[in-house]
């Protein structure tokens, strides 16, 4: 991403208080942290943000920091707080309010056929003024999106679309999207560390489990260098590597080889019985060695040294194994055609 990108994006932020982010359906790990990071980043920054994602989140994304901020719409970052429920015609006979130790009570008569409606049909959602500039992340098609905004009421909010995927469709105002990055949290790492955004321990984190995700704990041959050095600040931050379920499944278990039982923690119920140490057999010599009576160094006889035994060959070569020879003690005279 070349400086012209980034200075684009620093002008979006100076003159625009009231900003959106949005997800595609059904967001990978990576798609998510990179939305939530710069979602966090952002209100660190004091800016009015929203993000907004079409599908309610799955488990494995469930542990990033900020999930719980993710709406199913975008419907204006503003001052005003809309509460809506269902209405039939003759449930309701007026709205008024009421003030109550410092709470604002709305007040619904029921009308002649009463009301139908429960508790948890009743919504609550931000109104106001329409975000002045989206940022679509990780989302290669609009459609993605489904119902999030009405496109009619964005004619005048400036599109940044942020993906790493070549077949992103480069929609919007601001497209930053290249495929040399291996992973969205990477990218959206590198605009932060380059606009001076704030970078705290929970976006860190959000981060490092992105381009964990995306390049296989960093052992993907995609894994680019951007993504080292994101992962690096995310780790210096603060961040801690995890291993999610997603990168377990890839691994291939077939592929170890298992180790030695020993070092396998098996259940008690299911550990291996040990197997019985093989037993060598020891061979007969031909004669019984007697205890050797010890001489004193340098007083052996001459005839304690040339006197021996006869022996057998096998325990001949036993024999010198043990003896020194009989020319141990005797001064070595080297004798040769070369040069010392």
């Amino acid at each position: 991403m070349d400086n012209p990108n980034l200075q684009s994006i620093k002008e979006i932020l100076t003159n625009n208080d009231k900003l959106a982010i949005a997800v595609g359906k059904n967001p990978t790990i990576d798609e998510m942290a990179a939305a939530l990071s710069l979602y966090l980043s952002l209100k660190e920054a004091g800016k009015g943000v929203i993000i907004a994602c079409p599908t309610d989140p799955i488990v494995e994304i469930s542990s990033l920091v900020g999930i719980d901020k993710v709406s199913k719409n975008i419907e204006g970052v503003g001052p005003d707080l809309v509460v809506s429920f269902p209405y039939r015609e003759g449930e309701i006979d007026k709205v008024s309010y009421t003030l109550e130790d410092g709470y604002l009570n709305i007040v619904v008569k029921g009308g002649e056929k009463g009301i139908n409606f429960n508790d948890q049909d009743i919504r609550f959602r931000r109104g106001g003024s329409l975000p002045k500039a989206l940022f679509i992340v990780g989302t290669p098609n609009l459609s993605d999106l489904g119902n999030i905004f009405d496109p009619e009421n964005l004619k005048d909010t400036k599109i940044v679309n942020i993906d790493n995927k070549e077949e992103n469709q480069g929609f919007g105002d601001y497209v930053f999207v290249s495929s040399r990055f291996s992973s969205v949290s990477e990218e959206v790492g590198y605009i932060l560390k380059n606009l001076g955004l704030p970078i705290n321990i929970d976006i860190a984190q959000n981060i490092l489990s992105g381009i964990t995700f995306a390049t296989e704990n960093l052992q993907s041959p995609k894994t680019s260098p951007v993504a080292l050095e994101m992962a690096a600040l995310a780790i210096k931050e603060g961040a801690v590597r995890q291993q999610t379920s997603d990168i377990s499944r890839v691994l291939d278990e077939s592929s170890f080889m298992p180790m030695p039982s020993t070092q396998m923690n098996y259940p008690s119920s299911q550990r291996p019985q040990s197997q019985p140490r093989p037993q060598f057999q020891q061979r007969n010599f031909d004669r019984v060695q007697k205890p050797r009576q010890t001489i004193p160094f340098g007083q052996q006889s001459k005839q304690q040294i040339e006197e021996k035994p006869v022996q057998s060959q096998n325990n001949l070569n036993q024999e010198e194994d043990q003896n020194p020879p009989s020319d141990w003690l005797t001064p070595k005279v080297y004798k040769g055609s070369t040069l010392v």
